[in-house]
């Protein structure tokens, strides 16, 4: 084989290679890295652009690539549980390797870093928003006059719940909103889903999966929390309704309710306008299936 064909070959097998880039998102974890002598980046800025820049090189080349959220004390933390330097670039390596298969990640597809950074945010605090609720849910254990896990059965009821929300809404573009009061805050998590067809609802698997685990944290634990949907479809205006969490049920909210939740400023309270071609409306029966059941864990 010739030199040029081991090249050849070279190119091909970069191709099908595919990376992981751990990246430093905000300027305080920037600064963290910064203490070690290895990491040779002096200003966060520049080190963007340069991360932008090899990203777009891997694009063209027609490498796939992945982008992870690289947080300093996790990695601290790993390389202390791993025996690792932390000063050295083997240990970041390794550290990114595995964010590629248990953190948050996203595709580099060619779009802006400043469009991908908030994305990938977005994409960790939901992680975490479901990891979190996870653990609370598996800490509840077995109910005191039936034995039934109270976490399994909570999900159970969620996910009846989530699914005759969705029945009741009927077609078009629906967008979730669940909010559950926790500690230290509240958790929130959103779910959209696509509905042309009765029972035909399209949705993406892992928003399902944690939207109805922060759900069943609200039924588990009875915690103050609700859900909001705003529905658009063609030739009408848009739609916004929801419901309050009461006990294993879900309790219609007013319209008049669902009007000062939207049109009120959560930090301050003060009045905002509200959105013109939108109806504040109560929201779609749920009958028998959105009530609490009798015998409540």
């Amino acid at each position: 084989m010739t030199r040029t064909d081991h090249q050849t070959v070279r190119r091909v097998l970069r191709r099908e290679i595919v990376g992981t880039i751990g990246l430093l998102t905000d300027e305080h974890d920037f600064r963290a890295m910064r203490r070690y002598r290895s990491f040779t980046f002096d200003d966060h800025t520049t080190y963007l652009r340069q991360v932008e820049a090899l990203l777009r090189t891997r694009v063209s080349q027609g490498s796939h690539t992945t982008v992870a959220l690289f947080d300093p004390q996790e990695y601290a933390d790993f390389c202390a549980g791993k025996g690792l330097d932390p000063d050295v670039q083997s240990s970041r390596a390794r550290f990114t390797a595995e964010l590629s298969a248990t953190g948050a990640v996203l595709p580099y597809e060619g779009q802006p870093l400043t469009d991908l950074v908030p994305a990938l945010v977005d994409e960790a605090v939901r992680q975490a928003t479901w990891e979190y609720a996870s653990t609370l849910l598996a800490r509840l254990g077995a109910c005191a006059s039936c034995g039934e896990d109270i976490g399994r059965a909570s999900f159970t009821r969620a996910s009846h719940l989530l699914a005759r929300v969705l029945d009741a809404a009927g077609p078009g573009n629906h967008h979730l909103v669940c909010s559950v009061s926790a500690e230290p805050e509240t958790l929130l998590s959103v779910l959209h889903a696509d509905q042309v067809d009765p029972g035909a609802v399209q949705l993406d698997e892992a928003e399902a999966l944690e939207f109805t685990t922060v759900l069943a944290l609200g039924i588990a634990t009875r915690s103050p929390g609700g859900l909001v949907m705003r529905t658009s479809a063609p030739a009408t205006t848009d739609r916004v309704y929801g419901w309050r969490l009461h006990g294993e049920g879900l309790e219609p909210l007013t319209a008049g309710e669902v009007f000062d939740a939207y049109c009120t400023d959560i930090e301050s309270g003060d009045p905002i306008s509200p959105e013109s071609d939108v109806d504040y409306c109560a929201p779609p029966d749920l009958g028998q299936e959105g009530q609490a059941p009798d015998h409540p864990h």
